[in-house]
């Protein structure tokens, strides 16, 4: 990022209205990727988010607090010329979908899965037209060539700004699915991130929380909303 040093070097961020859509400023400066690219973003929502990240600094620049800008850069430089290898990378997850894979027993946690996941996958087979065939263990289950096709034309047809969100709605659940769902507006992150947890909330209510790992958990939880977030800025 252009200026991305320990102290802060500006007074503000300012949003900048570019041939392609908006950018943003620093004290007149224009913000550049790590890639060395002009930072420029198709909606003016996104860019006021970007600029309200830098604003918000104090005298030492903290990364981990500026997730639009950071899905921001890796849209422009990384999924935006790695479209293809990205678009099969998160197609890749319909073919070993958590949804499709269910426990054998206990029988309160089998029924959980159904209640939670049939519907879902009911919806992937009405809005997407992919039937993924549900199995019970770990052993891989191959899943319909048609399925998967039908998975793979959604996500490619994203533009980077979309599969950057997607690259973490899906990565971070586990499920392309939940994935979609989440952007196409099925369900919200935090509904999202329930669903993906339901074989973690069992083992916690059976044998209580790790401290370590549930703050680990909080950090997705977290990454999770700022994707949907982040999908939601694209589009307003």
């Amino acid at each position: 990022m252009s200026g991305w040093t320990a102290k802060r070097f500006w007074k503000a961020a300012t949003v900048t209205e570019q041939p392609g859509g908006f950018g943003v400023s620093l004290d007149g400066r224009a913000l550049k990727t790590p890639a060395k690219a002009l930072l420029e973003v198709p909606t003016r929502a996104m860019a006021e988010a970007i600029a309200a990240e830098w604003d918000a600094q104090d005298e030492k620049i903290d990364p981990t607090t500026m997730p639009v800008t950071r899905s921001a850069n890796a849209a422009i430089d990384k999924v935006r010329h790695q479209h293809v290898e990205v678009a099969e990378l998160i197609a890749a997850y319909g073919g070993t979908d958590l949804l499709s894979y269910r426990a054998e027993q206990p029988d309160e946690l089998v029924a959980r899965q159904a209640e939670a996941w049939d519907a879902l996958l009911d919806w992937a087979e009405a809005e997407l037209g992919a039937r993924l065939v549900v199995t019970k263990g770990v052993i891989p289950v191959a899943q319909p060539a048609p399925a998967l096709s039908a998975l793979a034309a959604r996500v490619a047809a994203l533009d980077e700004y979309e599969m950057a969100s997607v690259h973490d709605l899906v990565g971070i659940t586990g499920s392309l699915v939940l994935g979609l769902a989440v952007a196409m507006g099925r369900l919200d992150a935090a509904t999202a991130w329930d669903l993906a947890r339901i074989d973690e909330t069992w083992q916690i209510e059976q044998w209580g929380e790790d401290e370590e790992a549930a703050e680990q958990a909080a950090l997705k939880r977290e990454a999770l909303l700022e994707a949907e977030r982040f999908w939601a800025l694209r589009h307003l």
